[in-house]
C-alpha cells in the first residue's frame, strides 16, 4: 500500500467520468489551459474543437494530456472542480490511499496512489462497455482541424496485440513514476485486472502475473438454476420439504483445493403452497471470508 506517483493510468478515472457523465456527440474544445500541455499530446490548436467520444480516443490511446485538460474542463467547468469530481469518485469506489491532483498524471507532490488503488479504480473502469471498448480499441482515426488529413492514433499497449485475451486497460510513464500500467484480460471465462507501478519490464511482467492467475485459478458455477442449494421445510403440504436453488448462475474464481462456502439467508420454513421462482431469500458465496457472490434463492 506504498503510495507511489502515477502516471498516464491518472486517464482511467478522467476517461470514466467522462463516460459517466459526459454526452458523447457533445463538442469539446481545447482552451488556453489545455493548448501545449508539456508531455504527450495529440496537438490540439487552442480553440479547436472534437466531439467527447475523439477526445476520449485521444486521451486513451495516444495518452493526449492536452485532451484530458480539455475533457475535464468540458465535464467539470475548471480542471481543479474536475480534480475534486475524481477524488470524490475515488472514494466511492474505495480507492482511499489515491490523491488526484490533475486529470492526466504530470508528476505533482499531492498526485499519488497505490497499486491496490489503481486495480480497484481499473476494474470499477471494465465494468462499464463504453470504456471497456474503448480500452481494447487498437487504432482510430480522429479529425484534425486545419488539415487535410486525421489524426491516426494506435494504442501504446502492446499486451492487445501479444497477450491473448487482453482487454486494455491504460499505459503511463514519467521519469518520476516510472512505466506504470493498467491490464486485464479473459480466458475460459475467467476475467481479472491488475496495474504495475515503477515497472521497467511492464507488459513482461503483466503477462506474468495474469499467466499465474490463470493457471492458479478458474471459474467454476457454484450455484445455479439446476444446482440444489440444499432444502427447506414445508408446512401444511403435501410434501415435508423442497428444494432450492438460485434464480441466476453464481460463477467463482476457485484454486486448486479451494472451495467456495454457500451461506443462506432464508427462513426455517415455509408454508405451503410452495411454486416455482417463489422468493425465500439470497445466497451468498464466501470464500476466505469474502463475499464473491448474491443471488436470489
Amino acid at each position: 500500500h506504498a503510495k507511489l506517483p502515477m502516471a498516464s493510468t491518472t486517464k482511467v478515472m478522467t476517461a470514466l467520468l467522462a463516460l459517466e457523465l459526459g454526452e458523447m456527440n457533445a463538442p469539446v474544445t481545447c482552451s488556453k489551459n489545455a493548448y501545449g500541455v508539456s508531455g504527450t499530446s495529440i496537438y490540439l490548436s487552442e480553440g479547436e474543437t472534437l466531439p467527447l467520444s475523439d477526445m476520449l480516443l485521444g486521451l486513451m490511446l495516444a495518452s493526449g494530456n492536452d485532451a484530458a485538460v480539455a475533457i475535464s474542463e468540458h465535464i467539470g467547468g475548471t480542471m481543479e472542480a474536475f480534480v475534486a469530481m475524481m477524488n470524490a469518485r475515488a472514494r466511492v469506489i474505495g480507492a482511499v490511499n489515491t490523491n488526484f491532483a490533475n486529470p492526466h498524471g504530470l508528476p505533482d507532490e499531492n498526485h499519488y496512489t497505490t497499486a491496490y488503488d489503481l486495480a480497484l479504480i481499473t476494474r470499477e473502469a471494465m465494468a462499464n462497455d463504453a470504456f471497456r471498448r474503448l480500452v481494447s480499441t487498437q487504432r482510430a482515426s480522429i479529425p484534425w482541424e486545419g488539415r487535410s488529413y486525421h489524426r491516426q492514433l494506435t494504442n501504446k499497449n502492446k499486451l492487445l496485440v501479444n497477450y491473448p485475451g487482453a482487454t486494455g486497460v491504460k499505459t503511463g510513464y514519467t521519469s518520476k513514476a516510472g512505466r506504470c500500467l493498467a491490464f486485464g484480460s479473459v480466458r475460459d471465462g475467467l476475467e481479472m485486472v491488475g496495474t504495475v507501478l515503477g515497472c521497467g519490464d511492464w507488459f513482461q511482467e503483466a503477462a506474468r502475473l495474469m499467466d499465474g492467475c490463470h493457471e492458479t485459478y478458474s471459474m467454476t458455477r457454484v450455484l445455479g438454476p439446476t444446482i440444489s442449494a440444499g432444502s427447506i421445510a414445508v408446512t401444511d403440504g403435501e410434501r415435508e420439504s423442497c428444494g432450492m436453488c438460485v434464480m441466476d448462475a453464481l460463477d467463482v474464481p476457485l484454486g486448486v483445493g479451494e472451495a467456495a462456502q454457500v451461506v443462506l439467508d432464508v427462513p426455517g420454513s415455509v408454508r405451503a403452497p410452495v411454486y416455482p421462482g417463489m422468493h425465500l431469500g439470497t445466497a451468498k458465496l464466501v470464500v476466505g471470508g469474502q463475499v464473491f457472490g448474491t443471488g436470489e434463492v
